[in-house]
């Protein structure tokens, strides 16, 4: 077993594109494009005079508020490109939270597994998890472009 099954493994349903499927995709999502690369890994968060930014490589993304930067960040560290955000604002702050402590908890299992390996094979190791997790996140994909609205309503047919 590898390193990357074994950290897949250990964090069992926090294993981030896991937590993606089921926690965002199951309910209404829009799909959202961010234009970077994939090995733009260091995105930060900005607090500018006209709001909050994401930042990854020389591109800047505007925010609305510091949750959604925080969901946001999560797919730019893994070079999503196109991901789903939940269409309802109030699931976003639960979610942010979920993918970073999901985030977190794979990076120091990473630390864990690469004790007494030299600083070149952590690196390796870390980019094969990223991609790993890119991947997945992309075969879940990001749904439709717009949720799909429902004309029904719940009063009685005639």
């Amino acid at each position: 077993m590898n390193i990357v099954d074994e950290i897949r493994s250990e964090l069992a349903d926090a294993w981030l594109p896991i937590v993606y499927a089921d926690k965002v995709r199951s309910q209404r999502t829009r799909s959202y494009s961010l234009d970077i690369q994939p090995r733009q890994h260091r995105p930060e968060i900005l607090h500018t005079l006209l709001g909050i930014e994401l930042k990854v490589g020389n591109k800047r993304f505007a925010c609305p508020d510091l949750s959604t930067a925080r969901y946001l960040r999560v797919f730019a560290r893994a070079g999503c490109r196109e991901f789903a955000v939940p269409y309802d604002i109030t699931k976003i702050p639960a979610a942010a939270d979920e993918f970073e402590t999901s985030w977190h908890r794979m990076l120091l299992l990473l630390e864990d597994a690469v004790k007494g390996r030299p600083a070149s094979a952590m690196g390796r190791l870390r980019s094969n998890l990223i991609r790993v997790i890119r991947e997945e996140i992309e075969k879940i994909g990001p749904g439709e472009k717009m949720p799909e609205f429902r004309r029904d309503t719940k009063h009685r047919k005639k």
